[in-house]
């Protein structure tokens, strides 16, 4: 059996409300379930590293009733550990998204103090267009954007 597609992409958070702000409120993405869930025992709990007792969990997408593209988890009460990883490292190094206005997003971003990893002039050719770059999430995690005509 082959698989077909990508059902959801999911990320643990610090904050899962300063993550909200950056997603659903500057990127406009439709928060389509938020709820807390009961994390002791059951069958769960052989895929988490440290025991929990809950999680929040966000879905997102880009319209009520369609699935998930991005699932977020964070743990009230306690604080995950590890790092954000970079290119060059092992496992889910970004996330990227297609978007219609690549030049007017990554203003929109830096004015609202969003980090673009060495500037947005380095993802810009020597005729000044962009054809995607890369920001830093609030929790520092790669998310890259692609502008939706190829360049």
């Amino acid at each position: 059996m082959k698989a077909r597609a990508i059902s959801h992409i999911a990320v643990c958070v610090r904050d899962l409300d300063k993550s909200l702000v950056f997603y659903r409120d500057i990127l406009g993405m439709t928060v389509t379930m938020d709820a807390i869930q009961d994390t002791r025992g059951g069958s769960r709990t052989q895929t988490y590293k440290h025991q929990r007792d809950t999680r929040r969990v966000v879905h997102l997408g880009w319209a009520d009733g369609e699935e998930p593209i991005l699932v977020m988890t964070c743990h009230p009460g306690d604080e995950p550990d590890g790092e954000p990883i970079k290119l060059d490292q092992l496992g889910l190094s970004h996330y990227s998204f297609t978007v219609d206005d690549l030049p007017g997003l990554a203003a929109e971003l830096v004015a609202k103090g969003v980090e673009i990893p060495g500037g947005i002039e380095t993802f810009t050719n020597a005729e000044g267009k962009m054809s995607s770059f890369y920001c830093l999430d609030p929790d520092g995690i790669l998310v890259q954007f692609d502008n939706s005509s190829g360049g």
